[in-house]
């Protein structure tokens, strides 16, 4: 959800850089089921648009409703939505909805935090009752420091808040190691389902990021002064340059980092004959680098063109990780989300 709520704060702020005010929406609580939980949120221009989504589609209409007495007054409020008579989720939706005032420092500090990777918390204080009450908002953690983003009422004592609390880890990230027509199709598909995606091309390539449509950044860099800094638990690394030799050196560059996903294209063979020269290289590697690696990289799903195959890549790394076992949510028992 990261993305998510880095996409709303960018939003905010350029309305405000036009003079246009924009109100904030925080799913804080819920019982029973929804098609989205706790922690989603999305945001309501003056103008009307609104960006991001908090349901399927029903519950916004009534959000943007809402919305006009925060714009009116400033005064924060808290809107329930029982979707078991209209959205047939069987569930209560409990939304915070708060006019965007952040106090001063939040955005630079915001913008730091996120360049800089770092994993930050978003508390909402609110009430199950509806209506407007003192308290009410939410605040940033950034480093040691909580940044409000609305302008609360000060509480009194005789109102009674419950808090929802959620850590935010950096925005997720993929590198894509190759640059041919299946290495684009993932690059789209990957900034598509909102991830970052930093490309790495051959030096003698002629590419450029334009030819990667949702690409963050791209580097023509030979293996060795590939750049590994900013790869974490939440990266994922696909190897796809269809060079034995140029995969196998980028894999000896990665071997002291510890991103989430390490996927490699190709059969079988193709992916145990690279590892057992990779072993021959790093004999002192850790078993945990290993572990990561998945190849051939998708789920079996029967994909045949360079944007299935995509499909397959982005759905295994999601499963793992998520650490969630692929399969039919027809034939799954119980919660279809982890349970929070």
């Amino acid at each position: 959800m990261t993305h998510e709520f880095k996409t709303i704060i960018e939003k905010a702020e350029a309305a405000l850089e036009k003079g246009k005010a924009s109100v904030l929406a925080s799913v804080v609580d819920l019982d029973g089921s929804s098609y989205r939980r706790p922690g989603v949120r999305m945001l309501i221009l003056e103008t009307g648009e609104m960006v991001g989504a908090v349901s399927g589609g029903c519950v916004e209409k009534d959000i943007l409703l809402q919305a006009e007495s925060v714009f009116e007054t400033g005064e924060a409020k808290l809107m329930t939505y029982d979707g078991r008579y209209r959205l047939g989720c069987e569930g209560v939706l409990y939304i915070l909805i708060e006019k965007y005032a952040p106090e001063e420092g939040f955005v630079a500090t915001f913008s730091k935090s996120i360049d800089e990777r770092d994993t930050f918390e978003v508390k909402s204080n609110y009430n199950k009752n509806e209506g407007v009450y003192p308290g009410l908002g939410s605040s940033v953690k950034l480093g040691d420091k909580w940044f409000l983003i609305s302008n609360p009422k000060k509480e009194d004592n005789q109102t009674k808040l419950l808090t929802f609390k959620q850590s935010m880890p950096p925005c997720f990230k993929i590198v894509i190691i190759g640059a041919e027509h299946d290495a684009v199709q993932l690059c789209k598909l990957a900034a598509y389902t909102g991830w970052e995606v930093s490309v790495i091309a051959g030096v003698s390539e002629a590419k450029t990021i334009n030819d990667f449509p949702g690409a963050k950044t791209l580097l023509a860099v030979m293996p060795e002064d590939l750049p590994t800094d900013g790869i974490d638990q939440e990266t994922a690394v696909v190897l796809m340059t269809h060079n034995f030799a140029n995969d196998l050196r980028y894999l000896v560059a990665l071997k002291d980092t510890k991103p989430g996903y390490i996927g490699l294209l190709g059969p079988s063979k193709r992916r145990d004959d690279l590892l057992s020269q990779f072993m021959e290289y790093c004999t002192d590697v850790d078993i945990e680098f290993t572990d990561r690696i998945h190849g051939p990289a998708g789920i079996n799903i029967g994909s045949e063109t360079p944007q299935e195959i995509a499909i397959s890549i982005v759905s295994e790394i999601l499963s793992v990780v998520r650490s969630q076992e692929p399969v039919s949510l027809s034939k799954k028992v119980g919660r279809i989300h982890a349970k929070q």
